[in-house]
């Protein structure tokens, strides 16, 4: 219930809110709520994708992006994602989710987002994330860029362990199974 609280919430602020580039960094504030806890009484780990998801929205309507991506009929998916934990967040600490454009490949963009308290990052995740179009096909990173605002100076080269980690982790196109590793 609290995720479709803070949804609403940054629908309804982010338009009293500082405009952003969208090659900027994004930054919203947060807390933990109690309904966010496991059982181990910190944040949930399923939490902190739902959070990346709203930073990533704001950050998409704060540099008018999102409207400009809905005019075309575009929208983002979510293909890879990895995330490092460490430190916990606990009941009622407040945090700021920070959201970047690292770069993209042929496919996809890549977004480096970090839950900070204070000058600490206590989680980072890098999310791996395609655009579709509502009357079917992929975009590429180019038409996307074409298509919401160009990309002021050079393109941004990934680290090599992003690119390592995309290559490793895509799945096989069509039908053809996944390799398996159980054995």
């Amino acid at each position: 219930m609290n995720l479709w609280i803070r949804l609403a919430y940054a629908l309804l602020s982010w338009r009293f809110r500082a405009k952003l580039d969208w090659q900027a960094v994004g930054r919203r504030n947060f807390r933990v709520w109690p309904t966010d806890l496991d059982v181990f009484r910190h944040m949930n780990n399923g939490i902190f994708l739902s959070l990346l998801d709203l930073s990533r929205l704001d950050l998409a309507y704060r540099s008018g992006a999102w409207q400009k991506w809905k005019k075309h009929g575009w929208y983002p998916v979510v293909v890879a994602e990895t995330i490092t934990f460490r430190k916990s967040l606990m009941p009622w600490q407040k945090f700021a989710m920070e959201s970047k454009v690292i770069g993209w490949d042929d496919q996809a963009f890549y977004f480096e987002q970090r839950f900070v308290v204070g000058e600490e990052i206590y989680t980072q995740a890098i999310v791996r994330i395609r655009f579709l179009r509502k009357a079917r096909g992929i975009l590429t990173p180019e038409q996307v860029i074409a298509g919401t605002a160009p990309w002021h100076g050079p393109k941004p080269e990934l680290p090599k362990w992003v690119s390592d980690w995309a290559a490793t982790t895509s799945l096989p196109k069509g039908k053809e199974p996944a390799p398996s590793i159980w054995l």
